[in-house]
C-alpha cells in the first residue's frame, strides 16, 4: 500500500516529534516497515500516516502496538525479542497484536503469553487482517476516553454480540464463532452458507456444521 492509497492518509512525518504530536491529536502513526500490511485497509474510521516510531503502530503519545504474525513468528522466533529490546520501556500501554494465521496456534500463544507477562505487554489476538485493523482503530478512537466508557461500548458492540450469540449454540465455542465471522463476514453470510461450506471452516466438521446449520434454519415462529 502506498501513501496515496487513501484520502485518510496524510503525508509522511519528517520528525519524531511532529509525528508523535499528530498521532496523539488525530492520526494513527504507522511505522514504514508496516507498508503493505493488509490490516491497514480496514482502518477506515480514523486517519493514519507513516512516520518514525520504535513501535509498529502508535495510537497515541503513550500507546503503541507491535504486530506479529504467528506464521512469521514460527519461522523467526527471535524477532519479537529483538523488537522488544529496541522498544525498551517506552509507552505506558504496549500491545502485542498477534494475527492467528496458523492451524495450531496454542503452543505459540502460550509462549507469547509468557513473553507478554515478563515484558509488560497486553496480548491481543486477531483472526484476520481486517479484525487486526479494527482493533488498532478502536484503540485510536478511544485514546482519550475513560476506561468505563470503553468497557460499556465494547461489551455491547455488534461483533461481540454476534460472537456471544453464535457461541450459545452447542457445540460452537467462541473461537468457532470468530472463525465464522472471519470467513463469512456477517451474520447474513453465515446464514446463507451451505452445510458443506460450514464444515470446511477450521475447527468444524460434518457433525458440528450439521448442528449449526440446523439451528440457524430452525423455524422459531409457530
Amino acid at each position: 500500500m502506498t501513501d496515496k492509497s487513501s484520502d485518510n492518509q496524510g503525508k509522511s512525518c519528517t520528525s519524531v516529534a511532529s509525528c508523535s504530536n499528530r498521532a496523539s491529536n488525530k492520526s494513527l502513526l504507522v511505522n514504514f516497515t508496516q507498508r503493505g500490511n493488509p490490516l491497514l485497509k480496514a482502518v477506515t474510521n480514523v486517519s493514519w500516516e507513516y512516520g518514525e516510531t520504535d513501535a509498529d503502530y502508535e495510537m497515541g503519545t503513550n500507546m503503541c502496538a507491535l504486530f506479529l504474525s504467528l506464521r512469521y513468528h514460527s519461522l523467526n522466533p527471535d524477532y519479537i525479542h529483538n523488537r522488544l529490546k529496541k522498544l525498551g520501556n517506552k509507552y505506558e500501554l504496549r500491545v502485542l497484536l498477534v494475527l492467528v494465521d496458523v492451524n495450531d496456534p496454542h503452543h505459540h500463544i502460550k509462549n507469547l503469553t509468557r513473553i507478554c507477562i515478563l515484558a509488560d505487554l497486553t496480548l491481543v489476538l486477531a483472526w484476520s487482517s481486517e479484525e487486526a485493523g479494527k482493533i488498532l482503530e478502536t484503540y485510536k478512537i478511544y485514546e482519550n476516553k475513560p476506561a468505563d466508557n470503553l468497557m460499556e461500548r465494547s461489551e455491547s458492540s455488534p461483533y461481540l454480540v454476534l460472537v456471544q450469540a453464535l457461541s450459545s449454540i452447542k457445540p460452537v465455542n467462541k473461537t468457532d464463532a470468530m472463525t465464522l465471522l472471519t470467513k463469512f463476514k456477517t451474520l447474513e453470510g453465515i446464514l446463507n452458507a451451505t452445510e458443506f461450506q460450514l464444515s470446511e471452516c477450521p475447527g468444524f466438521g460434518t457433525k458440528k456444521a450439521k448442528k449449526l446449520y440446523a439451528t440457524l434454519h430452525e423455524q422459531f415462529c409457530r
